[in-house]
């Protein structure tokens, strides 16, 4: 006989925006609980040792740009709950073979080191970027707002105007809403290496560098967030385990090792789940799901259940190639000596480096290949945690991670993925060493890659896409995922989104968690418990 339980809210995953949902539906006064498919929770925000006891990596997330603003982290007190964190002055860096001066970016409070190093090359260049990042911090809140809001139609606003009108004596028309971040970094920078950098950081932290009509997003998301990234110390899983601990204080139940086998209806309304081994939560309120759209829709809901329009909104909703990652875990004796430090120490202790980038052309031909569905040649942006947070490695000893971009989980066979594991770090170190002489095989301990088919097995990031869904146009904003399920509800009544499928995306904000609670606030008239005094 089946076991039955219930309560007010399920939420289906312990992915961070999950937990942040469940917080609040917690707080709110709804008896709650969150079924979890794996042994912990976390989704993406994971930390692990999956190379040698004692030297951690994270697996996935890992810059911490939003928590300056996160409505979560100061509405339930989360550094009382265990979250610190560390924010390296060198940021963003790329370093060369040949030893030419690298250039780094830093925190925003050091501007001037920051035109320092980009003016070695460039000094136009340099004033530009300064300018750009100081308006792009000016309308912080704006940001903020536009991040934690349910999205609308952009109606009769011109984003043209807008982007004119406070960017026109830069040289920037309001025609730059057409253009591609790649078009407008162009048109806005002259030296190939800084733009190899923005290059690849408007990819990680965003959007796709080529697609058209999302290039103002250049100038304010992205130089928003550019320099302004936190260590999670102890590793990213550390957030995790703050949120889960704002669940319990706030009488969330937590089921790990629980996946979900489908959503229960009565007629046209959620009523709950079923678990793999056939137990039943009941739901006497709601159901949200931090799963992708089409595991939530297609296979929990089920397409019979769905309308024409919903199973066909469904089923064109496309994953990756944007956000498409491939991390790599290295075990040290030494940290990088960057032969590019003798111009710039700090490229030495740049919190994320580029590896085997000379310009923007290798650049752009990297980011290609992955988003054709090519292996690129090994290349990578790399960090070593190690170097802040003494906790992430053994004593004398350095953990390295780092991004590759490659192509979608399903472009390649499984034997495909197997001979990338085998060998395509063993192929990258060769390539560090030429950036780093102490990058031998002597300094390598151990590593280990974690591929795209893997993520989508672990983290049921769907295509090793970790925003669930691809990031364009016509998937974002009030299009995300699609204009009928841009308001987090579903036409089943009483099932929400509230995982990266739904806006904004993904990324370690809890904007979607935050947004569908503000939904659901409404839809049952329940206590609003965002804090007021943060203005969104």
């Amino acid at each position: 006989m089946s076991k039955v339980y219930e309560y007010d809210a399920v939420v289906i995953g312990a992915g961070h925006n999950g937990l942040c949902l469940a917080a609040y539906l917690g707080r709110a006064g709804l008896k709650t609980v969150i079924v979890e498919r794996r042994h912990e929770e976390g989704g993406g925000v994971n930390t692990e040792e999956p190379v040698l006891p004692g030297f951690r990596h994270n697996l996935h997330a890992q810059y911490m740009e939003f928590f300056d603003v996160m409505p979560m982290i100061q509405d339930f007190k989360l550094e009382d709950l265990g979250l610190r964190t560390i924010m390296p002055e060198a940021q963003a860096g790329i370093t060369f073979k040949d030893g030419r001066p690298p250039i780094v970016i830093h925190r925003p409070d050091l501007l001037e080191m920051t035109h320092k190093s980009i003016a070695r090359y460039s000094r136009q260049d340099a004033d530009m970027y300064v300018e750009l990042k100081k308006r792009a911090m000016s309308i912080e809140t704006l940001l903020a707002v536009n991040l934690y809001t349910p999205p609308v139609e952009s109606g009769t606003v011109d984003q043209g105007e807008m982007t004119e009108a406070f960017f026109g004596d830069l040289g920037v028309t309001k025609n730059f809403v057409m253009k591609s971040p790649k078009a407008v970094i162009d048109e806005l920078f002259e030296t190939s290496e800084l733009r190899a950098l923005l290059y690849r950081a408007t990819v990680e932290w965003g959007f796709p560098v080529d697609t058209a009509c999302t290039g103002a997003a250049f100038l304010t998301f992205i130089m928003w967030t550019m320099g302004n990234w936190k260590l999670a110390k102890g590793g990213t899983h550390s957030l995790a385990k703050a949120m889960t601990q704002a669940c319990y204080a706030n009488g969330v139940d937590l089921l790990e090792s629980s996946p979900v086998e489908k959503i229960l209806l009565e007629g046209k309304r959620a009523v709950g789940v079923q678990l793999k081994d056939n137990t039943i939560i009941k739901a006497n309120k709601l159901v949200a799901s931090n799963a992708d759209l089409k595991q939530t829709l297609l296979k929990m809901v089920g397409e019979e259940n769905l309308s024409d329009t919903w199973r066909k909104r469904s089923k064109a909703f496309r994953y990756g190639p944007s956000h498409v990652l491939g991390t790599l875990a290295y075990c040290l004796y030494e940290a990088p000596d960057y032969k590019s430090a003798k111009h710039d120490p700090d490229i030495n202790k740049c919190f994320y480096t580029m590896v085997g980038f000379e310009d923007e052309h290798d650049t752009i031909a990297y980011i290609r290949d992955a988003y054709d569905d090519r292996l690129p040649k090994p290349a990578a942006g790399t960090w070593v945690n190690s170097l802040w947070d003494s906790t992430q490695a053994p004593a004398n000893r350095h953990s390295a991670t780092g991004w590759y971009f490659l192509p979608k989980a399903g472009a390649l066979s499984q034997q495909e993925w197997d001979e990338v594991r085998r060998s395509y770090n063993a192929e990258f170190y060769k390539v560090w060493g030429q950036y780093a002489l102490n990058m031998t095989q002597a300094n390598v301990i151990a590593e280990k890659i974690y591929t795209p088919d893997q993520m989508e097995k672990k983290n049921m990031m769907m295509e090793g896409d970790f925003s669930n869904g691809e990031f364009a146009p016509d998937q974002m904003g009030a299009n995300r995922p699609f204009p009928e399920a841009s308001q987090y509800r579903t036409e089943i009544e009483g099932l929400y989104l509230c995982g990266p499928s739904a806006y904004p995306g993904g990324g370690v904000h809890a904007a979607c968690g935050t947004n569908a609670y503000k939904v659901i606030s409404k839809d049952f008239d329940l206590l609003d418990s965002i804090v007021p005094s943060r203005g969104y």
